[in-house]
């Protein structure tokens, strides 16, 4: 006659702890998922109608492809302003017109830049393009791209400060502006 050890736990007592330990990681990820579904649509200054403002814009080039979220208008007057008069001249002599960088890979989706150049100076630039397929992408960029126009304008130059938390969007930023003001050198 075997006997069992008094150490051993029965086959029954290890599966219900097996099940008791998958219901809960299971529950804990449904909570989870619920938690940032609720917490980023709330944050979320951007909705569906607008995260396809670029493209619409890339395709009609005379459209704005700005944010038509009320909130969009906050983050824009939140932004740090420089006094011209700390700013170092810049000699630009650029071409007035309108100049279309190319596409530049930002590794979460692509980045493209218009920029307007009025009295041999940068006066706006455009995003035509930028990571918008992911939630995170439309959050960070719809916060990175108003720093990103700002600080080009302040420069007159593709010179430009990196976005943290929007690195790969700030460098691919640069690359397609830099070009796109190649293009419009005297």
């Amino acid at each position: 006659m075997a006997r069992k050890q008094p150490n051993q736990e029965s086959d029954f007592v290890r599966s219900i702890k097996k099940f008791f330990l998958s219901a809960f990681v299971v529950i804990t990820f449904i909570a989870y998922f619920l938690h940032e579904r609720n917490t980023v649509a709330a944050a979320s200054p951007l909705n569906t109608s607008t995260s396809t403002g670029a493209l619409n814009s890339a395709s009609n080039p005379g459209t704005s492809n700005a944010v038509s979220d009320p909130n969009a208008a906050n983050t824009a007057t939140n932004l740090p302003t420089v006094p011209a008069a700390t700013l170092p001249p810049v000699a630009t002599g650029f071409k007035n017109g309108t100049f279309t960088g190319p596409v530049s890979n930002a590794y979460y989706g692509m980045v493209q830049v218009q920029v307007v150049i009025q009295n041999g100076k940068i006066a706006d630039v455009k995003f035509l393009d930028y990571p918008h397929d992911r939630r995170t992408s439309q959050e960070i960029n719809a916060q990175a791209m108003p720093w990103l126009t700002q600080e080009a304008i302040q420069a007159q130059s593709a010179n430009i400060n990196i976005i943290s938390g929007a690195t790969l969007t700030s460098e691919a930023f640069a690359n397609s502006l830099q070009s796109a003001l190649n293009s419009a050198s005297n």
